[in-house]
């Protein structure tokens, strides 16, 4: 089934309300959708004035080692939020261990799912993947699975991450990320 763009947006707006990718920007008309990463727990404030918003930031590298003597491990995230409560509705990291050398996705969605559907991701008009939502906690919840080569080539020569789910309405939710930054990160961390 393709479900349009549009749709998908509007689906998600009336669901949600409208979703601001970032916190670092002033509130977005209920139309407009950017991507930018954000913590993984929002702030009590969910936006800041400003004349004219900056442009949206891509996909962030965050890197950290657990001691001084530790290898770093690198790895990438975009989140999706919403603009009037700072909720968090999609949060995807992915990192390259540095023992298999494989990438590995982790996805945090916030609670209130149809759990027996899961989480479907897709590239621009590729194929769906599916994946099992593992566990919830108070801040959301999670699935994780290891990227495979073909859909890591998708990622880095795509235009978009749909990243779809169910309300506990059954209602499907599509969240769009954008690709646009997604190879030069991820050549970062590899």
């Amino acid at each position: 089934m393709k479900i349009s763009f549009k749709f998908v947006v509007l689906v998600a707006l009336l669901a949600f309300g409208p979703i601001d990718h970032s916190f670092a920007q002033a509130p977005k008309s209920r139309s407009t959708a950017q991507s930018a990463p954000v913590p993984a727990t929002p702030p009590a404030v969910a936006g800041t004035a400003s004349a004219t918003p900056p442009a949206a930031p891509g996909w962030a590298v965050r890197c950290s080692s657990v001691s001084r003597d530790a290898p770093l491990e690198c790895a990438i995230e975009q989140s999706a939020v919403l603009t009037k409560t700072g909720q968090l509705i999609v949060l995807i990291n992915i990192r390259v261990p540095g023992d298999t050398h494989t990438p590995v996705a982790l996805v945090q969605l916030p609670l209130g799912l149809n759990l027996p559907v899961g989480v479907k991701i897709q590239v621009d008009d590729g194929k769906a993947v599916d994946l099992q939502i593992q566990t919830c906690e108070n801040r959301g919840c999670y699935t994780s699975t290891v990227i495979a080569p073909d859909l890591l080539a998708a990622l880095k020569s795509g235009k978009q991450l749909k990243v779809s789910f169910q309300d506990m309405a059954k209602e499907t939710i599509a969240i769009p990320i954008p690709l646009a930054d997604f190879a030069a990160a991820y050549d970062k961390i590899k």
